[in-house]
């Protein structure tokens, strides 16, 4: 790929896990990345490796103020963005009742409102060049909650519904937005990424269970994600939604009819409100 051609990325969350991946199938194919994270001192090899194609950012998206003059510095290193990958993420794992206030604030700042600051940060910019991509990293679980991992998926769903609402703001300026929802990856998101409650005795058996139903299972590599990532971005007119992964989408679509069939069990009930 030329230079003329060469994409320019900005992804977050770029210093580990998917985003790194992502940045390094980019850089692969001959594309320019500015790469953010709070930390990237992770990115050095790379950074010698592809010194004139990769900008490390070091960036907290929970700062409003400091997104905002990020990707202002971000679009003027190659003079432009193509696609933007909203994937700082972090876990709080733990029962409803256990997590405190401050935990669950933190979660959420860096979630779901970290998330929103990228958006509306690069928008404007994306907006005024006449296009550009937006991917939004969900999860494959955003459409309902699940024991100890409930505030991952409250503002994942949250993230999920906001970005749903800005591709439809945002298709008349040629900005493309698409909700990845991402399976499960060996990211070091239930380690290096995850704050965990202090466990309540009551909840002991269903956190044992779930621990069981989590499994032993070894989760592929989140370099195995980055070819549909890299295909998804070269797409003309791509999807609002994308789930990624084989098992993921077999798990979405009998979560999807699990609910349907829900509703219509109950749809007596439903339909005696004229509403």
């Amino acid at each position: 790929m030329t230079v003329s051609n060469a994409k320019v990325w900005l992804i977050t969350g770029a210093s580990r896990g998917l985003g790194k991946a992502f940045t390094e199938a980019a850089l692969a194919q001959g594309d320019r990345v500015v790469a953010a994270a709070r930390n990237v001192e992770p990115l050095k090899e790379l950074t010698e490796k592809y010194p004139s194609h990769l900008v490390p950012q070091a960036l907290d998206v929970t700062d409003r103020r400091a997104v905002f003059a990020g990707a202002e510095q971000a679009a003027a290193v190659f003079g432009r963005l193509d696609v933007v990958v909203n994937n700082a993420g972090a876990m709080l794992y733990g029962m409803v009742e256990e997590a405190t206030e401050e935990q669950i604030r933190a979660h959420m700042e860096v979630n779901f409102f970290g998330a929103v600051w990228v958006a509306q940060a690069v928008l404007p910019l994306l907006r005024t060049q006449g296009g550009g991509r937006l991917l939004q990293v969900t999860s494959m679980g955003s459409g309902g909650g699940m024991a100890t991992v409930g505030f991952y998926g409250a503002g994942k769903a949250a993230l999920d519904s906001v970005s749903e609402a800005l591709a439809m703001e945002a298709e008349g300026f040629g900005v493309k937005v698409t909700i990845v929802q991402m399976g499960g990856y060996n990211t070091g998101l239930f380690t290096t990424g995850t704050t965990t409650t202090q466990p309540l005795e009551p909840y002991q058996s269903l956190r044992t269970e779930m621990e069981a139903m989590w499994g032993d299972a070894v989760a592929p590599e989140p370099d195995t994600a980055a070819p549909v990532i890299m295909k998804l971005a070269a797409l003309p007119d791509p999807p609002r939604r994308l789930i990624v992964g084989s098992q993921s989408f077999d798990h979405v679509l009998e979560m999807d009819q699990a609910q349907a069939d829900l509703y219509r069990s109950w749809e007596h009930l439903s339909r005696i409100a004229p509403g």
